[in-house]
């Protein structure tokens, strides 16, 4: 609580009762969640426990069958994905969604516009440019053609466009899908380092269980669209029922458990 006569600002993020069905599949079964700002929370499950489903439901690529998504107490309900984003929500995919044809400066370019406040024409400004370029390592690399970028550095890429809207809270899902360990470990330094300098909130799904447990302030685990576990690491790793579903998966969900 704050003090007397203070208001508490509301949650950075915040589901409740969040549902979403395709035919008779429960995908996302009744989540609520509440992130506070500069809280770093990992959403993990095994496949198809529903994380994906919520991620689109949050940014708003799906739409809610019934609950609500509020942002810093705003509710998102009609709220295009676009708009969602100029809101303060940036969000990254499994697979980059970049511009291919242009070059990395076009593509944060782009991005500094549609991440512009209130809808305007963003600045564009080669120091917005620069400094996500340097917040991901990629600069120098203005010019290069985004579809001519390794796998990495399409990754980083895309987190650079995501900083470049100026974001508030960060979505991202599976940030070091398809990299090795080494590249995994970097990218998160990345992520990271950025979200603490900029102050920014972030919600992220990873099947890397080294990745969670290292970066994760609290971790969510959804089963079958339920929401089974929510609390620290620690307490996560220790929990009997997370346990169960993911050895039933054939996979040990922290250090070898």
């Amino acid at each position: 609580m704050g003090s007397a006569g203070a208001i508490d600002p509301p949650p950075a993020l915040e589901l409740r009762d969040v549902r979403k069905s395709f035919g008779g599949i429960r995908a996302v079964d009744g989540v609520s969640l509440c992130v506070g700002a500069g809280e770093r929370v990992a959403v993990i499950g095994p496949n198809g426990a529903g994380k994906s489903t919520l991620f689109g439901l949050i940014s708003g690529e799906l739409q809610a069958d019934a609950g609500e998504v509020l942002l810093a107490g705003r509710s998102l309900r009609g709220v295009a994905p676009a708009r969602r984003a100029r809101l303060g929500l940036g969000r990254t995919f499994q697979s980059a969604r970049l511009f291919e044809g242009l070059s990395v400066r076009e593509n944060i370019e782009l991005a500094q516009v549609a991440g512009a406040r209130g809808g305007g024409d963003g600045d564009g400004d080669g120091d917005g440019v620069g400094r996500a370029l340097a917040e991901v390592e990629l600069g120098g690399e203005e010019e290069r053609e985004a579809g001519a970028l390794a796998q990495g550095e399409r990754k980083r890429l895309e987190l650079a466009m995501v900083l470049a809207g100026e974001p508030k809270v960060l979505l991202l899902d599976e940030p070091t899908a398809g990299m090795g360990g080494e590249e995994r470990a970097a990218i998160m330094a990345l992520v990271v380092g950025a979200v603490a300098r900029r102050g920014l909130t972030m919600v992220f799904s990873e099947h890397d269980m080294d990745t969670v447990f290292a970066h994760a302030q609290r971790v969510v685990v959804m089963d079958r669209g339920k929401q089974i576990a929510d609390g620290t690491p620690e307490a996560v790793r220790r929990d009997e029922r997370v346990r169960r579903v993911y050895l039933g998966d054939g996979e040990a969900p922290v250090g070898g458990v």
